[in-house]
């Protein structure tokens, strides 16, 4: 439930607009502002009773990702962590401040920081509803890129990968995404089906 459209529009705007400033292009468009409107469709298909919250965290998700490139962390595993860390606090203070200048007061804007920031999943319905949107749009949208981009990756190291996003899911997006509702990348449905049923 939306409790003033006009305030959220607003929102949603200052949001795509911020997006669209990724110099980087995914089908012609800007690669953010694209993966932002495929998580609206994605929580709009799986959960289109979600909270104000909700909608607008799963919009904010990557806003502005580009400006916290990876490489300004040390490109070892523990780096890895902290530019993910340091990501998620950036990306909701953008969104916190956007927010706040369409209106928001601070315990909404609170609210969309939190799931943003990836702050209690499996604790913070949010937070996990927000996962389940970012897993959901990775495994039809960008899952088989991915597998296209590590050519050195064996079959244990995605059995791995696939098992570790299937556990980070609810049981419901769980269910979702082998319901039919969700277009699985066809070429690793047996690599999915083998990681899920083991």
């Amino acid at each position: 439930m939306i409790e003033n459209k006009e305030r959220f529009s607003r929102t949603i705007a200052l949001f795509d607009t911020a997006n669209a400033e990724d110099p980087n292009l995914d089908e012609g468009q800007p690669k953010e502002l694209l993966y932002s409107r495929r998580m609206s469709d994605m929580i709009a298909r799986f959960a289109p009773d979600a909270s104000e919250a909700a909608q607008l965290a799963v919009r904010a998700q990557h806003i502005q990702r580009w400006k916290v490139p990876r490489n300004t962390y040390p490109m070892t595993k523990e780096g890895y962590h902290a530019w993910r860390t340091g990501l998620y606090s950036f990306q909701a203070d953008t969104a916190g401040e956007l927010m706040r200048q369409a209106g928001y007061d601070d315990a909404m804007i609170e609210r969309v920081k939190k799931a943003v920031g990836k702050r209690g999943i499996k604790s913070n319905p949010e937070t996990q509803l927000l996962e389940d949107i970012a897993d959901l749009v990775f495994i039809e949208h960008y899952m088989l890129g991915f597998a296209s981009s590590k050519p050195d990756y064996d079959e244990g190291k995605w059995l791995e990968i696939i098992r570790k996003t299937w556990n980070k899911m609810s049981k419901n997006a769980q269910a979702f995404a082998l319901s039919g509702k969700v277009k699985l990348p066809e070429a690793l449905v047996p690599l999915i089906t083998k990681a899920i049923s083991q």
